[in-house]
């Protein structure tokens, strides 16, 4: 399975779980490169889109990465734990570190779709995406 196909399962499982009620509303990930940095042995970066549907939601969640986000289109609401959640829009930028536990990640609009950029700077050997509670 190939590391996308294990962050969009880990998304999809992770967002099962939240809020029983309802049906979670899943993000849809694409894969857009990745490659191991070969003046960095062991390091390698990882690009790919998120898309949030109207109402989509992260799981809460950590990459042992270092993660840049950039908006692509509509709003976001990020935060990682100890952070106040910031409200973001087509053309700015979210840092969370290798440390970080991204405690929210979601569509800020119930009605209109969102999609941002991630480039991930983190260990080869890592998942590019782990589950926490």
């Amino acid at each position: 399975m190939t590391i996308f196909r294990t962050l969009a399962v880990l998304l999809l499982l992770a967002a099962g779980t939240a809020g029983a009620e309802q049906a979670p509303i899943s993000a849809r990930v694409t894969p857009l490169m990745t490659k191991a940095l070969g003046d960095y042995p062991g390091k390698e970066t990882l690009m790919l889109t998120v898309a949030y549907p109207p109402g989509a939601v992260d799981p809460v969640h950590r990459h042992n990465a270092h993660g840049f986000i950039y908006v692509l289109e509509g709003s976001i609401v990020m935060s990682v734990q100890g952070g106040e959640p910031v409200t973001l829009t087509a053309g700015q930028t979210f840092y969370e570190g290798p440390n970080d536990v991204h405690t929210i990640g979601r569509n800020a609009s119930l009605t209109k779709p969102a999609k941002f950029l991630v480039f991930l700077l983190k260990n080869s050997d890592e998942p590019v995406l782990t589950p926490t509670h």
